[in-house]
């Protein structure tokens, strides 16, 4: 059987949202989105990250400042034992940078790449996974990939929302913030893991 997954914007979404975040000092947990993943990782879900890091093409940061950065989240989860089992990230920006950050790639968001390729290596099933974001470029990814969308009103969410895309059929669900989105993603999948014994018992 194929794997769930909950994919995960950074920034104004898991972390507090800084422009160009380029130092671990800079990382700072949106309350309770520690314990939102916790309980993901407890429910059996993958959970990844799915980041545009255009910075690195634009020369805010290198990919070896974004190692630490990212190195100091997973600490910050850890210690409230929360897991993350990939990060994947987009250097790239079409404008903006010099080779190979210059680029028109297929793993920037709203591309679908990023999910695609954390499928492919972990075996997951994008139809039964979710989205959690708050851009409608995340949310336009996860149509794109096929996922189930929910748009947390933290970070840029709640600006994005109120100004245009309140009527965006990707949006399956509009979150306060990550722990209330993980709220609504558990039910539905508490509600299909009953339909498929509902219907296994009907056989």
């Amino acid at each position: 059987m194929k794997n769930i997954a909950l994919f995960l914007d950074r920034d104004g979404t898991i972390n507090e949202e800084r422009e160009f975040i380029s130092s671990p000092d800079q990382i700072q947990l949106i309350p309770k989105s520690a314990e939102a993943i916790r309980d993901a990782n407890s429910s059996g879900l993958k959970v990844f990250i799915i980041s545009n890091q255009s910075g690195i093409a634009r020369g805010f940061l290198t990919e070896q400042q974004l190692v630490h950065v990212h190195r100091r989240l997973l600490e910050q989860l850890e210690r409230e034992e929360a897991r993350i089992d990939g990060i994947y990230y987009c250097p790239h920006h079409p404008e903006f940078g010099d080779h190979p950050y210059r680029a028109d790639c297929e793993c920037r968001k709203p591309k679908p790449g990023l999910l695609q390729q954390a499928a492919k290596e972990f075996d997951v099933n994008l139809s039964h996974s979710y989205l959690v974001g708050d851009r409608l470029v995340d949310i336009q990814t996860g149509r794109a990939a096929g996922t189930t969308n929910v748009l947390v009103l933290t970070g840029y969410g709640r600006t994005e929302y109120e100004a245009s895309i309140k009527n965006d059929p990707g949006i399956d669900y509009v979150a306060q913030d990550l722990i209330d989105g993980w709220r609504f993603i558990k039910q539905q999948i508490q509600d299909r893991r009953k339909d498929h014994k509902d219907l296994e018992s009907a056989v």
